[in-house]
């Protein structure tokens, strides 16, 4: 017989983002949280996600810089890349994440029940034996690596084991140009890796806006890291000296390692969601536009859910599941208004709908569109970047979409958010001042251009 243990006011089943956001908000309006990990609490995006792949973009980016020095005056000699001091740098990081979130929850009086946990009643969570009770239990068990039936070992790794490699690979092959691809491409091309991406569909990222699309495969081009779209892969091969990946066509490319960021699935099998009668659908939880599973009161959210998998959307449905279970009415926010961030050489940044989506939802003819490329502005220049910063609106309406690409165009999604959000009209946000010289302007340069009155364009 399992033991019982203590009732919660909401028990979750997970600690990745979406999961320990959730508690802290619960614990913030005064619910006792049980909070259920078998890993480490932060889950894939603190320990083999987001935030150590943008420390080793970090590395790439300083090994970049210091061999295109002399552009800008500065003498500084390239030697070489320690893999085992990059894969340091990047544990020193996670590890004082890893404390300072462990700490934060520890205060909160959040209590950690470490084990492998399953649900085994519509308010049951049994872990290792014993069982824990929830008046509301929020399911949040993230997601894992797609692998198409590859067996990943030796030379043929996903992102996690890349992640963990002590030594750089004199050649690469990638499968997959989504934005896992992207990076892992973008960064070991920095690093002075032989970079070939394979993407079964006719092009890289192939859910942003065309114009992005377009900037970014020249881009790539420039930097000799080559692609191959519209085939997808057959076979994937391996022995001691290297991989063979070939196409469904014949085509056959070789390189040292085969990485496989074809996407991420929902981490849902053995959790016992059927048993409970929870709808699944290909793995996936499917809750009602309120994350409620239909079963007792179980909710879901986070990577397990369909749609966008990305840790912020997890926060934000933490909290408002739980802001729900409390009775606060929060706003349901659409994967639409949810910014997103590639973060290759150039960055890619979106927001909102792309120009073909918008004449899809409103008719082409009641589509306007602006680009301001990034050749007229001075910080972009400074950087030695191109790209541009693209604005989408429904005639005589509001914005309805931002994209941009470029290095470091990343941190402009908060501004280029409000303005899709709160349904801005170009005519008002080109009154705003953006501060200059900063690649902030673009924004504003695209802006006035789709207001009817562009300044330096």
């Amino acid at each position: 017989m399992p033991e019982t243990a203590k009732e919660f006011d909401i028990l979750i089943l997970g600690g990745g983002s979406a999961g320990y956001s959730a508690a802290l908000r619960a614990v913030q309006l005064g619910f006792t949280v049980g909070l259920v990990e078998k890993g480490n609490l932060g889950g894939t995006c603190l320990h083999t996600g987001c935030i150590p792949t943008k420390a080793y973009l970090h590395a790439a980016e300083v090994a970049e810089e210091s061999q295109e020095s002399e552009k800008v005056g500065v003498n500084v000699t390239f030697e070489s890349i320690d893999m085992a001091k990059v894969r340091d740098y990047k544990d020193g990081i996670v590890a004082g994440k890893f404390k300072g979130l462990t700490g934060l929850l520890k205060m909160k009086k959040v209590t950690i029940i470490e084990g492998e946990g399953k649900l085994t009643g519509k308010d049951t969570i049994t872990v290792d034996g014993t069982e824990y009770k929830g008046k509301h239990i929020i399911l949040a068990t993230g997601s894992v690596s797609k692998t198409f039936g590859l067996e990943i070992k030796d030379r043929v790794l996903t992102s996690t084991e890349a992640l963990q490699m002590d030594y750089l690979p004199k050649s690469a092959i990638v499968l997959g140009g989504g934005v896992i691809g992207s990076e892992f491409a973008s960064m070991w091309n920095s690093m002075g890796v032989d970079v070939t991406i394979i993407e079964g569909l006719p092009h890289l990222v192939p859910n942003e806006d065309p114009s992005i699309i377009k900037v970014l495969e020249r881009e790539f081009k420039k930097r000799k890291i080559k692609f191959s779209t519209g085939k997808l892969f057959k076979t994937v091969e391996q022995d001691s000296n290297g991989v063979k990946v070939t196409l469904e066509d014949g085509t056959e490319f070789e390189a040292d390692i085969c990485l496989v960021a074809v996407g991420r699935g929902p981490n849902t099998e053995g959790f016992g969601y059927d048993e409970q009668g929870i709808t699944m659908d290909r793995g996936f939880v499917i809750p009602n536009e309120r994350l409620h599973t239909g079963v007792g009161n179980i909710y879901a959210i986070g990577d397990i859910v369909p749609g966008v998998q990305l840790a912020h959307r997890g926060y934000q449905q933490g909290r408002f599941v739980v802001e729900e279970i409390a009775g606060l009415k929060p706003q349901v926010v659409e994967d639409l208004y949810i910014p997103k961030v590639t973060y290759c050489n150039p960055e890619i940044a979106s927001i909102g709908y792309s120009q073909p989506k918008a004449e899809e939802k409103f008719g082409k003819e009641n589509v306007e569109v602006a680009e301001y490329n990034l050749a007229g502005n001075g910080k972009s220049s400074i950087l030695g970047t191109g790209g541009l910063v693209k604005i989408v609106r429904e005639k005589d309406g509001p914005i309805v979409g931002v994209h941009a690409v470029g290095k470091r165009m990343g941190e402009q999604i908060g501004e280029a958010q409000m303005w899709v959000v709160w349904e801005a009209f170009p005519e008002d946000v080109a009154q705003f001042i953006h501060a200059h010289p900063t690649q902030n302007e673009a924004l504003g340069e695209a802006a006035m251009a789709l207001a009817g009155a562009p300044l330096h364009g």
